[in-house]
């Protein structure tokens, strides 16, 4: 897992974000409804896990339900 600060793409555009996702090849993982847009607008990328940040849910939900899209699907599931 790499987070945004740790790969210095803190403050640059969803749409860096999602191409350093797509070079990297891991999901991106987020709360930003920009990435749903952009995703919808037909950018490719290697997946993205979108979580409404207006229902209030705990880490240990949010992890939970991450573990299961680990366990259930592939990557190629996941792309685009």
């Amino acid at each position: 897992m790499t987070t945004t600060p740790e790969v210095g793409l803190t403050g640059v555009s969803d749409r860096e974000r999602i191409a350093f996702a797509l070079s990297e090849n891991p999901i991106l993982i987020t709360q930003n409804d920009d990435s749903v847009i952009l995703n919808r607008g037909g950018m490719n990328h290697a997946g993205i896990t979108y979580y409404d940040q207006r229902r209030r849910r705990s880490i240990c939900e949010i992890l939970n339900t991450l573990v299961l899209i680990w366990e259930t699907l592939e990557l190629k599931d996941m792309k685009n």
